[in-house]
């Protein structure tokens, strides 16, 4: 329990440190730029979003981010921008529509699949005994 106590509290930290360093001029700014690092994903970590995340890329990525958010761009501006530059995969939810089915859909199918092969594999043994 206590490592967990201390994972917990490296990641605070680490997350504080990583906010701490861009300069706002208020508080609106600030929420804005840590609620788009959370909802966006690190293209090269695997399940981190940017403000977890201290790969090179997403420290670009930030700064983009923190530039667009000083000059007093939308979310919606900044997302498209960002999705445009890396695609939905970007976002931690990304819009159901064409190009994202399978992002959506793939794990419901697989499921799906799973369980009719394990009710084959369940009445072939049934029929056997």
């Amino acid at each position: 329990m206590k490592m967990v106590y201390g994972l917990l509290l490296i990641v605070t930290i680490t997350m504080s440190f990583a906010t701490d360093r861009y300069a706002f001029s208020n508080a609106r700014q600030r929420a804005q730029f840590e609620h788009l690092l959370k909802d966006m994903r690190c293209m090269v970590c695997s399940h981190q979003n940017l403000a977890e995340s201290s790969a090179a890329l997403a420290m670009d990525m930030k700064k983009v981010i923190y530039r667009q958010v000083l000059d007093g761009q939308s979310d919606q501006d900044i997302i498209s921008f960002m999705t445009a530059r890396y695609g939905d995969v970007i976002l931690f939810k990304p819009p159901v529509k064409s190009t994202t089915y399978f992002l959506w859909f793939a794990p419901l199918i697989l499921l799906l699949i799973g369980a009719l092969m394990f009710k084959k594999m369940v009445f072939r043994v049934a029929k056997h005994d």
